[in-house]
């Protein structure tokens, strides 16, 4: 497309191009998702899930994530009626579940990642290997801020 003076007001919108970009992404990595019958957003909890070794609060996974405590219940429920996750009290806190990837869990997980390394790969093919390195450390120092965690 053909920048014009009304798509240029957008190409100048930093915001605009943020959320037209993680649209791009989000659609190529739910394509290839698909066929692990996973979504962007249940893959976030299975890595994250799968990362910790002792498991992950639903609390910390909803914070990591930047979705409502809700959202993540119905998340961890739709993956833990799969197989994929199970809820494990917490040792330090008998109120705390927390997200523990099973091994069926953690051979999707495997699956999923090396299909999204490739959907990301082919959206960002337009870009030096220095360029990704970039727009990767910008992209967390915004998400992460002054704070630099999730």
């Amino acid at each position: 497309m053909e920048p014009t003076a009304a798509t240029g007001v957008l190409t100048d919108d930093v915001g605009f191009l943020l959320t037209r970009a993680s649209g791009l992404f989000v659609r190529a990595c739910n394509v290839a998702l698909a066929p692990t019958g996973l979504r962007v957003r249940p893959y976030s909890v299975l890595l994250m899930a799968c990362a910790a070794p002792g498991g992950v609060s639903q609390r910390d996974l909803a914070g990591a994530l930047g979705l409502d405590p809700s959202q993540v219940v119905s998340l961890v429920d739709e993956l833990a009626q799969s197989g994929l996750v199970e809820r494990q009290p917490s040792e330090s806190d008998r109120r705390t579940k927390l997200v523990v990837g099973t091994a069926a869990g953690r051979a999707l997980r495997d699956e999923a990642v090396r299909r999204v390394d490739a959907a990301v790969t082919a959206q960002l093919a337009g870009f030096s290997g220095t360029e990704r390195l970039i727009l990767r450390d910008l992209l967390t120092r915004l998400v992460t801020g002054s704070t630099g965690t999730l």
